[in-house]
């Protein structure tokens, strides 16, 4: 399995390394998280891209940029890391029709109806923003002043006035911000968006040849450009960039091609594709935002000559956001006013006096989102929770709970709370559900996926008792637990109040460090004014698919309660995991073999015994049968990625034609219904209409143009695809190769999905004692912290 970067990663490595000392970012315990977040470019993308308008090999989308969802940003930072999904759901190439045949909302169409709830309202607020003005006039606030001193200084004056006279907060606090009521989210089937009209898709497909870049690329490419795909290809072939898998060097070719002479390494058009660029790849590596240094100097080095008059006309055109953050931290950074103030000589400029602060540019996207974010998480810290059982009655109910009796104390008093904790601090949690519904409050669980929804709804069951069986009302009386998608579109859960918000009064998300800024915008947003929210997690694990690191940010913020689980994951597993969290790799007492270590010398021996592992030896020695167990390795790509693992144990365990694009009844499948979801599942049939999918007890129908995009193979996963579930059995292979990949966090999540049995099938030597370590989670640069301060009291 090839885990090294390609050649140009390094550059957007630089870009998106945070630097140390920043607020927003943490050399925290779960590193690997973002390396390769978000799912990006698919396999079905590697091909149409293979052949590069500049005439050399592009990078694959499945196999480098992006390991088909595994990440794009993986290589560009450097990291080779793998991630969660299996593919790219947003590719816009779904046909008319794609929704799933299905009498009930599908897993895909949930996200759907909730992307399309925070588009709404990412649109509300670029709306509040924005009006019909001049190119250039978009900005406002140090966005503005910064364009207008750079452009004073190119032309040879004066700035008007200094851009930074004094670091100001990051936002203005607003105590309590009125709400505006939102739409429910319809509980209709959401039909998949329909693709471009094959018109469209022609015309594209004739600039594409003339340019020299792969036809395959129209659907895609009509569906991002809209109508008059081709008119804007023509006059801005850089347009092309924005179409996943392909990269810089292959727009330029593409470039080259329809303008000729008129092309240019310095064509504008060119640094502001450039620019947005960077800024998708930091996003898929988890980044909100970069640093106006880090992003000027990786602009220069991919050939823009002029990257702060880049970053000006990105800056102008509304395509992307300028911050100034004050950094009070110590040892933070200190940011002196920018360089076009510097030499200008003009009184108040600062007189050379460096300001703590740091220039941070985003797309705007993940910059509403976060401040959204910040406002929702603002209201709930701010707000009295609704008083639902005297204070007596919490106190009575919190005595009688145990280890749970700190977490219930905390939420009786608090409308924000986390707790942290293993897989055994789940009886936490559901011990204070159990208690909250005694109580009268409406209450919920959402976890990242159906199978940490299952195994938390099956610990609710067991430790409430069997249900007693009524004709009448539904067996379930008490608290029940749903997946967050599904509560935010309206598929699962209490669904939503005539204001449009979540109809409960208490609410614990689980997976807590899957929440990426988008989703966990969302969630602040949809919840009512007195209502109480948990974030519950594992902080040691991998972060979110998305961009952010919400709850690393609040941990680190310290704004709300913070109750940390003294319940130890038990057994010779829980002591192995444990021991990893806190960087030590040690041996462990294994009576019943629940951890085996498999050496092994190269890739083709580590999937031999891999197979050996899952379909012979675990079966026997463990009890464990050969669908309950889970390879987990970590990338695609390579000679032990999960391609070949599944190629060989589909041969093994289910072999067969193919037929359904690569598929037969019986396969152990990866269903990604959005980027960075994955729902394991298994092919139940083949249709007209498309795959059929069990997952998690639901029936899926995937279309056939769209099993290549969402669907791969699942008897192996990613550790970032493993994510939120366990298995009785886990086999983790770590192949030579792979040593470059590895970090604590990786290894603490893999390791970690084991119940019963761990095997490590190990080829990577002293790489992976010392990955646990020496290697922590790369930092993320993220605002959520800035962006609380002012808004929340210290004493929180």
């Amino acid at each position: 399995m090839s885990t090294e970067p390609e050649a140009a990663a390094e550059e957007t490595a630089d870009a998106v390394g945070p630097g140390p000392g920043a607020p927003g970012t943490t050399d925290g315990p779960d590193a690997a998280a973002h390396d390769g977040s978000a799912a990006a470019a698919h396999d079905g993308a590697e091909t149409a891209a293979r052949s590069g308008p500049t005439g050399g090999t592009t990078a694959a989308a499945g196999d480098s940029a992006a390991e088909a969802g595994d990440g794009a940003s993986a290589e560009e930072a450097g990291t080779g890391e793998a991630t969660t999904d299996g593919t790219d759901a947003g590719t816009g190439t779904d046909a008319p029709g794609d929704a799933a045949a299905a009498g009930e909302k599908s897993e895909a169409e949930a996200e759907l109806a909730a992307q399309r709830v925070e588009r709404e309202r990412i649109e509300r607020r670029k709306a509040e923003r924005q009006g019909p003005v001049d190119a250039g006039a978009k900005l406002s606030g140090t966005a503005a002043d910064l364009l207008a001193a750079v452009r004073a200084v190119e032309s040879g004056e004066k700035p008007a006035a200094p851009v930074f006279g004094a670091p100001e907060p990051a936002r203005r606090p607003a105590p309590e911000p009125a709400r505006q009521p939102r739409p429910a989210v319809s509980a209709e089937p959401v039909a998949a968006p329909g693709g471009p009209a094959p018109e469209a898709v022609q015309t594209v497909r004739r600039v594409l040849a003339e340019g020299g870049a792969p036809e395959a690329l129209a659907p895609q490419t009509a569906a991002l450009l809209g109508e008059g795909a081709e008119g804007a290809l023509r006059a801005d072939p850089w347009q092309l960039l924005r179409v996943t898998g392909v990269r810089p060097e292959q727009a330029d070719g593409f470039a080259r091609a329809l303008l000729g002479a008129e092309c240019g390494p310095d064509d504008e058009r060119r640094g502001r594709a450039v620019t947005v660029w960077l800024l998708e790849q930091a996003a898929l590596a988890g980044h909100t935002a970069l640093e106006l240094p880090r992003l000027t100097e990786t602009l220069a080095r991919r050939g823009v000559p002029d990257p702060d008059a880049a970053v000006q006309s990105t800056l102008a055109e509304g395509e992307a956001l300028a911050f100034q953050d004050a950094l009070e931290e110590p040892g933070g950074r200190a940011e002196s006013v920018p360089r076009s103030t510097q030499d200008t000589g003009e009184e108040g400029a600062g007189d050379g006096e460096e300001r703590p602060v740091r220039v941070l540019v985003g797309l705007e996207r993940y910059a509403l989102a976060e401040e959204s974010l910040a406002d929702g998480l603002a209201r709930l810290v701010n707000s009295a929770p609704k008083q639902d059982g005297s204070a007596a009655d919490w106190e009575q109910a919190a005595a009688a709970q145990g280890s749970a009796a700190e977490l219930i104390r905390a939420v009786a008093g608090h409308g924000l709370v986390l707790h942290t904790g293993g897989e055994a601090s789940l009886a936490e949690p559901a011990a204070l559900l159990r208690t909250a519904h005694a109580l009268g409050l409406r209450a919920w669980a959402a976890a990242h996926g159906p199978l940490g929804r299952d195994r938390f709804a099956a610990l609710l069951d067991a430790s409430s008792g069997p249900a007693e069986p009524s004709s009448a009302e539904p067996a379930r009386t008490g608290p029940a637990a749903v997946t967050l998608a599904g509560l935010l579109s309206g598929a699962e859960g209490p669904g939503r109040d005539a204001e449009g918000t979540l109809d409960l009064d208490l609410l614990v998300v689980l997976d807590a460090p899957q929440l990426d800024v988008e989703s966990a915008a969302l969630l602040a947003e949809s919840l009512p004014d007195g209502a109480r929210l948990v974030l519950a997690g594992d902080p040691a694990v991998l972060w979110s698919a998305g961009p952010g690191r919400v709850f690393a940010d609040l941990l680190a913020a310290r704004v709300c309660p913070q109750v940390a689980s003294r319940r130890p994951d038990p057994g010779p597993l829980g002591e192995l995991v444990s021991g990893i969290g806190i960087g030590e790799l040690g041996q462990v007492e294994a009576p019943g073999k629940e951890v085996v270590i498999v050496p092994v010398r190269e890739a083709a021996e580590a999937v031999h015994r891999t197979v050996q592992l899952v379909a012979d030896s675990v079966p026997r020695a463990i009890g464990v049968p050969a669908e309950d167990t889970q390879v987990i390795t970590p990338g695609h790509g390579g000679a032990a990625g999960t391609r070949a693992l599944n190629a060989a144990l589909k041969e093994r365990l289910n072999p067969g034609p193919g037929r359904f694009g690569g598929f037969d009844p019986g396969d152990r499948v990866a269903y990604s219904p959005a980027p960075g979801r994955t729902l394991p599942g298994r092919v139940t049939k083949a249709e007209a209409d498309g795959l059929h999918l069990a997952c998690a007890g639901e029936t899926v129908v995937v279309p056939r143009d769209r099993v290549e995009q969402s669907v791969r193979h699942g008897w192996a996963l990613t550790a970032h695809q493993a994510v939120g579930g366990r298995w009785p059995a886990v086999v983790v292979v770590l192949p030579g190769d792979a040593a470059q990949g590895l970090s604590r966090p990786w290894v603490y999540t893999a390791f970690g999905r084991a119940a019963r049995h761990l095997s490590v099938v190990h080829g990577v030597e002293q790489a992976l004692p010392r990955a646990v370590a020496e290697v922590p989670a790369k930092p993320r640069t993220t605002r959520l912290p800035v962006l609380l301060a002012p808004q929340v009291p210290t004493d929180a």
